[in-house]
């Protein structure tokens, strides 16, 4: 069976492609149909704008089509940027801006006070209107400042919950083994056909 990837993020597409990848499934990007556009995110929760971005991929191709949303709670921020982690310094801004916004929020914020956890919301929209949802979550912390080099957006300064070190010091493999996305992923992908 096709799937459509409903993202335009080569990064997540890229990750997605692995931890959906089975015999007798395949997976396209967004980008190769002519046309596509990423529909604006105005939801209000991970899950309604995970359900936007796939229902509009699956009305633009005729294809089923998978689309996650990602936040990060931050709980000395009251939970902020949540599920608006991706524009979290303004419609402009980019991951390095976003990153840049976080630590300045948790500046003199101790270690023991700066927990927070990943969250994704994966959505499935079939061409005849069924859905399937998964969901995963991941605990950690924000770290002081960045590391590694692995990963994207806030991968550098999420300290997974347990290991000492961030999602971007992980390789890809370690990261595909316990990343919410993959929770998230794996949850839905039992679902699919």
């Amino acid at each position: 069976m096709d799937f459509v990837l409903a993202t335009f993020n080569a990064d997540k597409a890229r990750e997605l492609g692995a931890l959906l990848a089975a015999p007798g499934r395949r997976l396209l990007r967004l980008s190769d149909f002519q046309g596509a556009t990423a529909p604006e995110e105005t939801g209000g929760s991970l899950l309604e704008n995970a359900r936007l971005k796939a229902r509009a991929a699956a009305r633009h191709t005729g294809l089923a089509a998978i689309a996650d949303d990602t936040g990060l709670e931050v709980d000395a921020l009251d939970g902020a940027p949540g599920h608006l982690a991706a524009r979290f310094a303004g419609p402009e801004g980019d991951s390095a801006a976003n990153l840049a916004l976080l630590l300045e929020r948790l500046r003199g914020v101790p270690a023991e006070r700066r927990t927070a956890r990943f969250r994704t919301v994966c959505v499935a929209c079939f061409p005849d209107g069924r859905e399937s949802v998964g969901e995963g979550a991941l605990a950690g912390r924000i770290a002081a400042g960045p590391r590694g080099h692995g990963g994207f957006g806030y991968d550098p300064v999420f300290e997974v919950a347990g290991m000492g070190r961030t999602l971007a010091e992980l390789d890809e493999a370690e990261k595909n083994a316990l990343s919410h996305r993959a929770r998230a992923v794996q949850a839905l992908a039992r679902q699919l056909p």
